[in-house]
């Protein structure tokens, strides 16, 4: 019975961890809502619109209407944009371009908001990092007042603290490397393939 407490005990914190670990990343999104300039929530609101079926729909049916129309199927209706349809082209025309910025805004505040929330996740890490490397230099001290004299040389590389700007640098340099122009990478193969000619110019 003690036993079957501790466990359930045990998965009810995890739970209210979990449930507070959504409620923070709702009440974030939430803040970031709330600031949003009205520009910015119209564009949120419209690229909702623009999202649904319903809008697919509405688009189907006015195109297929537009060309029937025009095509003179319709009885009692004078065609007004006759083949090739270019009122037809011009008016979708600025639709796509102002369905491109609305979206666009809407996805400059979303990158904004995951940029905070990136930032937020790499100095709660380090913080974690810094608690973890003390929690092991203090196993290593009761290592020594208890007499354990046998080395460990993983626990002696897990107390020395990660060099964040050393990381940073290798994972730019790999990114640099891997996002090299086509010009670059057919410069250095041709270096390669005929380094003879290079000497000799």
């Amino acid at each position: 019975m003690v036993k079957e407490a501790e466990q359930n005990q045990r998965t009810k914190t995890h739970s209210e961890r979990i449930e507070r670990r959504r409620q923070f990343y709702r009440s974030y999104e939430a803040q970031a809502l709330r600031h949003r300039s009205f520009f910015t929530q119209i564009a949120d609101d419209l690229t909702a619109a623009f999202g649904s079926t319903t809008f697919l729909v509405l688009n189907v049916i006015l195109f297929t209407v537009w060309g029937t129309a025009n095509l003179g199927f319709i009885p009692n209706v004078t065609p007004f944009d006759l083949f090739p349809f270019g009122l037809l082209t011009m008016v979708v025309s600025l639709e796509a371009i102002i369905l491109s910025i609305v979206i666009l805004v809407s996805q400059n505040r979303q990158s904004y908001v995951t940029g905070l929330r990136e930032e937020l996740h790499l100095q709660v890490n380090l913080i974690a990092e810094e608690e973890i490397t003390k929690v092991l230099k203090l196993l290593a001290e009761m290592r020594k007042k208890m007499g354990i004299e046998e080395a460990d040389a993983e626990l002696d590389e897990m107390v020395e603290r990660i060099n964040t700007s050393y990381i940073e640098r290798s994972l730019a340099e790999q990114i640099e490397k891997a996002n090299t122009t086509l010009a670059k990478r057919v410069t250095i193969k041709l270096k390669s393939e005929f380094p003879n000619n290079n000497h000799q110019s």
